[in-house]
């Protein structure tokens, strides 16, 4: 598959972007083999239905294998494929520099923590 933009972190976005698909792939990083109840709490408050989504997203993009047993009541298995343990050094590096800089940046939902503005043009 081709895409327009040239730039790899136009295209590692595309693929990454978004408010689940991060936690999704860190959660499965930490634990290696998660079954959907398990990946739904590492990932709160995400609902069944996106997570569903990010998961056929990242099943697309084969970053993602899912695994069905025979068996009642059902046993499903996500886990990451070779291609998508190669994102491992890029959310190792997300998670140090959140780590690292958690408690200097203010969290813009929070009304209370924010800096006063600087004026565009001093």
């Amino acid at each position: 598959m081709k895409f327009a933009n040239p730039c790899p972190v136009a295209f590692t976005t595309r693929i990454m972007g978004g408010k689940w698909k991060a936690r999704i792939v860190w959660a499965l990083i930490r634990n290696d083999k998660l079954r959907f109840s398990d990946l739904r709490r590492a990932c709160p408050p995400i609902s069944d239905r996106i997570l569903s989504k990010e998961l056929k997203e990242l099943q697309d993009w084969a970053l993602v294998s899912r695994k069905e047993y025979p068996v009642i009541p059902p046993k499903t298995e996500y886990s990451l494929t070779p291609l998508g343990w190669t994102l491992e050094p890029l959310m190792a590096a997300m998670a140090e520099w959140g780590g690292k800089h958690r408690e200097t940046i203010a969290d813009p939902a929070d009304a209370t923590a924010r800096p006063p503005r600087r004026p565009l043009h001093a």
